[in-house]
């Protein structure tokens, strides 16, 4: 695999480079600090170089997604909270490669899409190799490895009565999918079932949970997504989000201009982004 903490950064010559970071390190102390550059992309895989950079820009772990699969209604918790029962198989929407964002990347949001905005922290898979038809008992070979990302979402577009449950709609506005900070390998993060992450918004908690209130695993949501069809490498999967979003709070937490969400994962490290209205 050639890496633990996968990220991608401008240096200070302009150039785009892959790096390794040698532990956690908070999102805001990564700019401007010495990493180890990588060579290689996520089709061939990486190495070292021996060189090292200085970070002026931190990027999209992920330099494209040829398609970001998304998984709704995934946590225990989450179907309580929505009092929705929970379907024979997982709800899967889709998001366009352009909605893919930066861990710092300012979120511009479109005029109509103001009155109900809204986040979900998620844990997302970066598929390694193409897969298809994959066991759950085998499917977690195929990761590259796990980040942190916030499907971002305009509920007045989602909603039955307003747009008819239009979930790929109200999700796949410009960069509404950000993560990063890093991609931390499978190495580093065996199971992906024992994982603690939490959402803020303007440092107020609004989520928090474990990966083990998952409904369907990782494993099993592989599984799924690969049946019949092909998850080419470079895939991003968001696995769907905990209790707590602002939809569903007394009263109503949609977010406003300015408004700054964090989503941290134990072992990965936070995005941090910016609603521009």
């Amino acid at each position: 695999m050639g890496f633990e903490r996968l990220i991608r950064f401008v240096s200070e010559s302009g150039e785009t480079y892959y790096g390794d970071l040698a532990k956690e390190t908070p999102t805001l102390k990564i700019e401007g600090s010495t990493v180890a550059v990588l060579d290689g992309d996520i089709a061939t895989g990486f190495h070292k170089t021996g060189a090292e950079a200085i970070v002026k820009k931190l990027l999209s772990p992920l330099p494209k997604a040829h398609i970001i699969m998304c998984v709704g209604l995934n946590y225990r918790q989450h179907a309580n909270e929505a009092n929705l029962t929970v379907p024979s198989y997982p709800i899967i929407f889709t998001k366009p490669p352009d909605a893919l964002a930066g861990p710092l990347d300012p979120i511009p949001i479109h005029p109509d899409a103001h009155g109900m905005l809204d986040y979900e922290g998620e844990l997302t898979v970066i598929i390694g190799r193409d897969a298809k038809n994959v066991s759950a008992a085998n499917a977690l070979s195929y990761v590259l490895g796990y980040t942190a990302g916030n499907d971002v979402s305009a509920r007045n577009f989602q909603m039955p009565d307003t747009s008819g449950g239009q979930f790929c709609y109200a999700k796949s506005f410009d960069k509404f999918a950000p993560i990063g900070l890093a991609i931390v390998s499978t190495s580093v993060i065996p199971d992906p079932q024992k994982l603690k992450y939490v959402t803020k918004v303007n440092g107020q908690k609004r989520q928090e949970t474990g990966t083990e209130d998952m409904i369907w695993s990782v494993a099993q949501i592989i599984e799924h997504l690969s049946r019949g069809t092909t998850l080419r490498a470079g895939t991003a999967i968001m696995t769907g989000t905990p209790s707590g979003v602002g939809l569903f709070m007394k009263p109503k937490g949609f977010l406003g201009g300015g408004d700054v969400v964090e989503v941290y994962f134990e072992g990965i490290g936070s995005i941090i982004n910016k609603m521009v209205f």
